[in-house]
């Protein structure tokens, strides 16, 4: 049997899941705006109970890894080593773009060969962007995108995109391709997370404790800059 407790933050929802042998045993979400500093330790509090209610104890701690907003992931990551230094267990860190993914292509039908197109806000028309196939296959890796009309024009093509994310509202009016979907309302949840740890908690893939940091959205502004200096 394994207790998996899982901390998403990544945006301005806040969620948390308690798992056991996959399946969710506590669930917590507020999509009420960037409140974690106020909600996430109620949470986990109440998953804690929960799971010595059922005769367990967490056997490793799960957390949204980015890229996103740098105070949620400071939160959650923070809260998430506490807990492992405490418990004396392993920490597994879940890319945040991959779980939006799972999520659209779990919850929607599209034609074989769709990708599919994770997306963070950013400032501007700048986004942090992963591509994926149906299979939830990395296509492309996560990178800081200046969105125009011809971004991802290499992949629409040639085949349908579906974009989605809080990333993706601002682009509708710039990726006019015929072969672009959008998908509104898709945050990343801690309860998509599950199929994630479970495999690397059953693989043993788990972070440094006391050196991991998440992806923070500014370092990918950084990145962008730099390549505005330079032309790239």
């Amino acid at each position: 049997m394994s207790c998996i407790l899982l901390i998403e933050t990544a945006t301005s929802v806040c969620s948390t899941t308690l798992s056991i042998d996959g399946k969710i045993t506590d669930e917590k979400v507020s999509f009420e705006g960037p409140s974690h500093a106020a909600l996430l330790g109620v949470y986990v509090e109440e998953a804690l109970t929960k799971a010595k209610k059922e005769g367990v104890t967490p056997d490793a701690i799960a957390v949204s890894s980015g890229p996103g907003s740098y105070t949620g992931l400071r939160i959650g990551v923070s809260l998430a080593k506490g807990l492992c230094f405490g418990y004396g267990i392993p920490l597994i860190a879940v890319p945040t773009l991959d779980i939006m993914a799972s999520r659209v292509i779990r919850n929607n039908s599209f034609p074989d060969g769709t990708l599919y197109c994770a997306m963070l806000d950013a400032r501007r028309m700048e986004v942090y962007a992963a591509i994926y196939d149906e299979r939830l296959k990395v296509v492309r890796g996560t990178s800081a995108d200046i969105v125009t009309t011809d971004t991802y024009a290499s992949y629409l093509d040639k085949q349908p995109v579906v974009f989605f994310g809080n990333g993706a509202s601002k682009c509708k009016e710039v990726i006019t391709s015929g072969n672009a979907v959008f998908i509104d309302d898709v945050v990343p949840l801690a309860t998509d997370m599950i199929p994630f740890a479970s495999k690397a908690f059953h693989d043993k893939k788990f972070e440094d404790v006391a050196y991991f940091e998440p992806f923070y959205l500014k370092e990918f502004v950084a990145t962008i800059a730099k390549n505005k200096v330079l032309g790239e």
